[in-house]
């Protein structure tokens, strides 16, 4: 079957690349219905994503999607089991990406301090790339991180394991310090970066954004000197 697209769905795709190419999308357990690599689902995916985008996620109801992509409300349905399930996977695709950043800017050194500094740096920066650019996606990330969903909740796990590996290289080349538990410092030292690392909690320190890598890093690396 095919989609039925108005002309600024048709053009969001093809900046993004040919349909085919969203079966690259997360998965949220629970989050959808059918098979998982399902064509069409990723080409509701795809279209929700444009709709959204335009439009924003508080004010569209899934008839509005239905209407758009040119599929019945009970067909979507077949896919996901909500507005919020489709969200849901939107949400972790956005916040993927900004996975993907960090990871390559942590890569990107040798020295587990520098791979600190660069954490927090690649992070707002991808952060405020997809506030300013995509406010209406960045919208469904504030609002997941409000409702806590899976999303969000897999999102800053997954962020926390690849600050636990910086602190644990880190030790191992002795140039962090040892005695306190490592769970318990890597905790310590999201609490310090969740402001700028959380969706919901980031559009409230914006005026901070300039500085605050750097003095954050610093701050913590002080903390971290054997």
């Amino acid at each position: 079957m095919t989609i039925s697209l108005n002309g600024h769905l048709l053009c969001y795709l093809k900046t993004r690349g040919k349909l085919s190419d969203m079966k690259k999308t997360n998965t949220i357990p629970g989050a959808a219905r059918g098979p998982v690599d399902h064509e069409v689902r990723d080409q509701i995916v795809a279209a929700a994503t444009a709709h959204f985008r335009l439009y924003g996620y508080e004010k569209t109801t899934v008839s509005d999607l239905a209407k758009a992509i040119g599929f019945s409300k009970a067909y979507i349905y077949k896919f996901f089991e909500s507005k919020q399930a489709i969200g849901e996977l939107i949400c972790a695709n956005c916040l993927g990406e900004i996975e993907t950043v960090v990871k390559a800017a942590i890569d990107g050194t040798n020295r587990p301090p520098e791979k600190l500094r660069r954490m927090l740096k690649a992070a707002v920066e991808s952060s405020l790339r997809l506030f300013f650019e995509d406010r209406k996606l960045y919208d469904i990330a504030a609002s997941a991180a409000t409702e806590r969903w899976e999303a969000v909740r897999a999102y800053e796990e997954h962020m926390q394991a690849m600050l636990q590996d910086v602190l644990r290289q880190g030790r191992e080349t002795e140039e962090f310090e040892r005695k306190t538990p490592l769970d318990e410092t890597a905790t310590a030292i999201y609490l310090v970066m969740r402001p700028y690392l959380n969706p919901l909690l980031l559009q409230y320190n914006l005026d901070y954004t300039d500085d605050a890598p750097a003095q954050l890093s610093s701050l913590v690396l002080r903390s971290l000197s054997p």
